[in-house]
Formats: C-alpha cells, sequence, structure tokens
C-alpha cells in the first residue's frame, strides 16, 4: 500500500522488539542509514542551524522590544539558558526513545498517531518548508547585494538565487551523508570566524571606552507581559535549531553519548557569542543607531571594519547558507521518519539503495521550499513559527514529565533534573499565550485552523486506511525511477 500502517514496535506501548525490519533481497539484506554523525558533526548540526541570519540582522527587534541595552541582553541570556533547558530534556528523550523525528516521534510514541500526524503534517507542509525558504531567500538578498551597489535587488532576481540554493542543497544532502555534514562543518566553522571577528572589535572599542550606550543600561525597559513574549520570540527565532539533532538520533555514532555531549557543547558557545556579539554592535552604535539599522552586522562593518566592510555581506551569506543546509538535512528527516510510521505516502519512507540518503523526502521538501519561494505568502506564517513551534515544544516536553514520572522504570543513559524541564514547559505555555491575551491577532486563529485542517486527511488516509489504487502504481514507478527501496530502523 502507498501509507504504510502504523508500526506496532514501540517501546513505550509494546512488547515487541523495538526495532523492526523491512527486508530486501528475501530477508538477506537490511537497508538502513548510515551512522554518519560524529560528536564534531552534532555540535556542526546544532550551531550551525542556530548561527543564521537572526544574530546578524535582528537584535535591533529585541531592544526595540525591550527598549534598553541593558534588558536586550539579558532577554539574549534568557532565550540561551531557556534553549539550553529545552536540549537538555531533548536529549533525555533522546535517549529513552533512540529513533530520528525529534518531536514527531515523541509525540507518537508518548501520545498516540493523531497528534503525532497533526504535527507531521504542519510541520512537512509548511513549517520546515517556510522556515527554509525564509533562509534561502535571506541568503539571495546577501549573496546579490554587491551586484546591485546603492539599489534594492530585483525580486526576480533575489527568487532565482534562493531557488539555486534549495536545489544545491538537494543535490548535496541527496548524493552523500558525509557530503552534507562537511558543508555543514565547513560553513560553521566560516559563520563562527565571522563572529569572532564582531567580538573581537568590540573588545577594542570597548577597550578604547566606547561604553555610553551601557550607561543607564536599564533606564525605559518595558515590562509589559505580551511585549516581552514577543522580544523572546525574536530573541528565540535566532536560537531555532537547539533541537535539530534530535532529528537524526539514528544517525549519530553512540547517540546516548553524542546527543547530550553535542547540546552541552554547542548551546552554551552559541549563546556566549550571542551575548558578546550584541554587546560589540552596542559598543559599535548607539541605541538609536541599532534601532535605524536595516541589517545590523553590515552597519557594523561599516563602522569598524572600513574599507574590509564587504566581509560582513559575505559571512551572512556564508552564514544564512550553512543554516539552510542544516534546516534541510534535518527537515527532510522528518517527512522521511512519518512516512515511515505511515503518517505519509510510503514513497517519501524510502532511501535511496547506494547512497543510503532518504532522497524522496528531500526532494519532496526541496519541492514545498521552491513553491513557497515562487508564491512569496509566507511571510505572515514565519512570523507566527515560534508560535506553532513552542506550542509543539510544550507538548514534546510534557511528554517528558509524563515518562519522568510514570515510568522511571525506562532505561535511559542521561537524566535531567525534573525542574528543568518544568521550567521549559511553564516558558512555553508563556511563549504561547501571553501574545494572544496581549495581543490577539487574526493569523493565529489561520494557523489553528491549518494544524487541525490535518484531520480532513487523517482519518481516511490514516485511521481507516483508504488507499487508491492508482497510487500503488505511481509508488512503484517512482521507486524504479528515484532507484530507491524501503529502509529498516537502525537498532542502536
Amino acid at each position: 500500500s502507498t501509507m504504510r500502517e502504523r508500526k506496532t514496535t514501540d517501546p513505550l506501548h509494546s512488547t515487541d522488539p523495538p526495532h523492526s525490519s523491512t527486508d530486501l533481497s528475501e530477508g538477506k539484506e537490511k537497508l538502513r542509514l548510515k551512522q554518519e554523525v560524529g560528536l564534531i558533526s552534532g555540535v556542526s548540526l546544532i550551531a550551525g542551524t542556530m548561527i543564521g541570519s537572526g544574530i546578524f540582522m535582528s537584535p535591533e527587534w529585541v531592544l526595540h522590544h525591550m527598549g534598553n541595552p541593558a534588558s536586550s541582553l539579558l532577554i539574549w541570556a534568557a532565550c540561551g539558558l531557556l534553549a539550553m533547558f529545552g536540549a537538555l530534556s531533548y536529549a533525555e528523550l533522546g535517549t529513552i526513545i533512540k529513533e530520528s523525528g525529534g518531536e514527531y516521534i515523541y509525540i507518537l510514541r508518548i501520545f498516540g498517531s493523531f497528534p503525532a500526524f497533526l504535527f507531521a503534517y504542519t510541520s512537512v507542509i509548511l513549517v520546515r518548508p517556510a522556515g527554509l525558504a525564509a533562509v534561502c531567500l535571506s541568503f539571495a538578498e546577501y549573496a546579490i547585494a554587491p551586484f546591485y551597489p546603492g539599489c534594492s535587488s530585483p525580486q526576480v532576481a533575489i527568487k532565482c538565487t534562493a531557488a539555486a540554493c534549495i536545489l544545491i542543497l538537494t543535490i548535496v544532502n541527496c548524493l552523500n551523508v558525509r557530503l552534507a555534514t562537511s558543508v555543514m562543518n565547513i560553513f560553521t566553522a566560516a559563520k563562527l570566524l565571522a563572529l569572532f571577528v564582531i567580538v573581537v572589535g568590540g573588545l577594542v572599542l570597548l577597550a578604547k571606552g566606547q561604553t555610553q550606550s551601557f550607561q543607564n543600561g536599564f533606564q525605559g525597559t518595558t515590562a509589559g507581559i505580551g511585549t516581552v513574549g514577543v522580544a523572546f520570540y525574536q530573541g528565540l527565532w535566532s536560537y531555532d535549531g537547539w533541537n535539530n539533532l534530535n532529528y537524526v538520533t539514528e544517525e549519530l555514532k553512540k547517540p546516548e553519548v553524542t546527543l547530550p555531549r553535542a547540546v552541552m557543547i554547542a548551546i552554551p558557545l552559541v549563546t556566549c557569542l550571542y551575548l558578546l556579539v550584541n554587546v560589540s554592535y552596542l559598543a559599535a552604535m548607539t541605541p538609536s543607531e541599532l534601532l535605524s539599522s536595516g541589517a545590523v552586522a553590515v552597519t557594523w562593518g561599516d563602522k569598524v571594519l572600513g574599507s574590509w566592510a564587504w566581509l560582513m555581506s559575505l559571512s551572512v551569506a556564508l552564514s544564512t547558507f550553512g543554516s539552510s543546509n542544516g534546516t534541510f538535512f534535518s527537515g527532510g528527516r522528518v517527512c522521511y521518519i512519518a512516512a515511515r510510521e505511515g503518517h505519509m505516502p510510503d514513497i517519501l519512507s524510502m532511501a535511496h539503495v547506494r547512497c543510503l540518503t532518504p532522497s524522496p523526502a528531500l526532494l519532496f521538501t526541496s519541492a514545498m521550499s521552491l513553491i513557497m519561494i515562487i508564491s512569496g505568502n509566507f511571510t505572515s506564517i514565519v512570523n507566527f513559527f515560534s508560535f506553532m513551534a513552542w506550542f509543539f515544544y510544550g507538548m514534546t516536553i510534557s511528554g517528558l514529565l509524563y515518562l519522568k514520572i510514570k515510568k522511571p522504570e525506562l532505561p535511559r543513559s542521561y537524566k535531567v533534573p525534573i525542574i528543568i524541564p518544568i521550567i521549559v514547559l511553564m516558558a512555553a505555555v508563556y511563549l504561547v499565550l501571553a501574545p494572544i491575551i496581549d495581543q490577539p491577532q487574526i493569523e493565529i486563529l489561520y494557523i489553528v485552523l491549518f494544524i487541525f485542517s490535518g484531520i480532513i486527511f487523517y482519518f481516511p488516509l490514516v485511521r481507516f486506511k483508504y488507499h487508491p489504487r492508482f497510487l500503488q502504481t505511481v509508488t512503484l514507478h517512482l521507486q524504479l525511477l528515484l532507484e530507491v527501496a524501503p529502509t529498516t530502523r537502525d537498532a542502536n
């Protein structure tokens, strides 16, 4: 059939072995994704996806909502702490449920098929492609800016460059997992170097006594519940990606060790860099200059680097390309795992027989992102990305609390103190409710309606397993065309 029946090999609800297999060649050969992601690649995947365009372009929005430099720095630090707490909670989940798929697989194993389907439907159709399209458009804007000095770049050129970026990422990720992780490692090193340049420049300015931005730092602080929530959204957008390693658990070498270690290295590193970079921006610019800047890093480069200011545009382009690679790498896995569990067409659960990459899932993610780039009507969706993300983060964290209280006997190589997921859950509830209560907007209703529109597809296709016969023929022909075959879970 084109939509698989839901697996009963569930470590939380079944006594069957947790990792069944789909055999090929009369059971003699098993096809599975390779374990290619080690500690360095794991750190690169987390840090490389987190450091995108946000830190180079959006610090003015946190400052705008908070009203002064000192409280905006507190928001950046609090966002880093929250990302760390969330990632540590996910690390424990990853050592209990050693399957790829992130929130999707955790919601499926703990809460069941229906909420997991709604998450997969929302993530695969909307959230991941929209996020990827937004980052690629950001890359395109910076990549072609030098060719149009003194004027804004034409939209056609921006969209064509963004589309080319997605196609290149598709080829790289479909060819080889090791090639994709090598690209991640190289671009992560490049963006860390760029941030290091900004940090050093800021320290030099501070040593010269440029500290006027930090005098009376808390004067004029905004303290509204909704305003602080929106400031958190802006900061957390720059930290998005802290959970990416959980999407590729089956491809990790020694996941029970690599997952917690990579989290403990990557997120404090990114948090410290973000704080130092913000201090550097404020040392080079007054708060009013920072607020009026369209792209903070470029303004910083003009003030500090002089004739070398073009390095900042190049750094942002490299950074956003690396971030889009990480988003694409993990986003394709959600689609792949959801299909393997029967929540997406069967073809999306297959892997290339030679490259051992989930190429159909990656091609589907690529196609959805290209549609969003062409239409360009996703700005409001991306603006409310954090609302959707923290709704599902909160559900996932509540699942961890359920396992800690109700199933403490489950084997796990890493345990997080229970107070940490409680703090994350409280933060998730606040981040979901605060903007709705303080400043309700019609777009949030549209998002909720989109999430629950998945019901239309769930009951006929998944619950009652209605599979049109012509789709079986389509699946077979696509399988032959793409040279793909069903896979088994990796028994970690």
